[in-house]
């Protein structure tokens, strides 16, 4: 009797947030693992560049021998890992916060992705010029480039680094590049790494968006896979990533289908 009242005044101890904050971490292992150790997960990288490689040499033949041409590439999970990161809130049973996010990235010790370094050096030869468009928030650009400059990634400079001011919304940032090139190819783990049509998902969670626009997306835009985060997850949650904890979860195991 005295062994059960200790037992329940210790489960009194942990919050009931705090039990649903470190169930959020704790579905982070799998997707984490497959994307630190899979062979698939490298497969899947390689893969999706060698198909940008493709593309670009398609596109390079369709257009006006010397045309100024450029690709656009999302940072994050595009062309580095940040799944250390991850690994760290799985460990703290915590979730993204914009601090431990920037004491992550003030490391500058991100590593290359597969296939990635070799893609854009690929475009460089080719004459087109590489553009990175990320929501990082510019106070994290000199980490950032320190970091994008280390790997030996090209233009890691201000003019073609290009991160968050005011929003996260990427259209004008990309148009200010479609001003200087024209850009034949957009690469991402995110929708919005090509559109922001695709930010607010209704009840589909965007895939209607998807076959309606195939045509046009298929060939202008690389998708990488990234299971750990991004806006399906938000879509989930019905865009809204102020939900509490609790909500999260259960969203989480309704939306499942058997």
């Amino acid at each position: 009797m005295a062994l059960t009242g200790l037992m329940i005044s210790c489960k009194k101890e942990v919050p009931e947030a705090t039990n649903h904050n470190k169930q959020l971490a704790d579905q982070l292992v799998m997707a984490t693992v497959w994307f630190q150790q899979s062979a698939e997960m490298e497969a899947s990288y390689l893969q999706a560049y060698e198909w940008a490689k493709f593309l670009i040499d398609q596109k390079l033949d369709t257009l006006k021998k010397g045309s100024k041409t450029g690709v656009i590439l999302d940072i994050d999970e595009t062309v580095l890992d940040n799944s250390p990161y991850e690994v760290q809130l799985i460990r703290n049973g915590g979730q993204y916060g914009s601090a431990t996010w920037k004491a992550w990235t003030d490391q500058a010790r991100a590593r290359a992705l597969p296939g990635a370094l070799d893609f854009v050096k690929y475009a460089q030869s080719k004459g087109v010029e590489v553009f990175y468009i990320s929501n990082r928030r510019e106070i994290e650009l000199e980490a950032t480039l320190k970091n994008l400059d280390s790997l030996d990634f090209p233009n890691a400079d201000t003019t073609h680094v290009l991160l968050m001011k005011d929003t996260g919304d990427k259209t004008a940032r990309r148009a200010k590049v479609n001003k200087q090139v024209q850009v034949i190819l957009y690469v991402g783990d995110n929708l919005t790494d090509y559109s922001e049509a695709f930010a607010d998902r209704e009840a589909d969670l965007g895939k209607n968006a998807i076959h309606s626009t195939k045509s046009k997306w298929l060939y202008e835009f690389v998708m990488l896979p990234n299971p750990m985060y991004g806006e399906w997850e938000k879509a989930v949650y019905d865009n809204d990533y102020r939900l509490p904890d609790s909500v999260k979860v259960q969203r989480r195991l309704t939306i499942l289908q058997d």
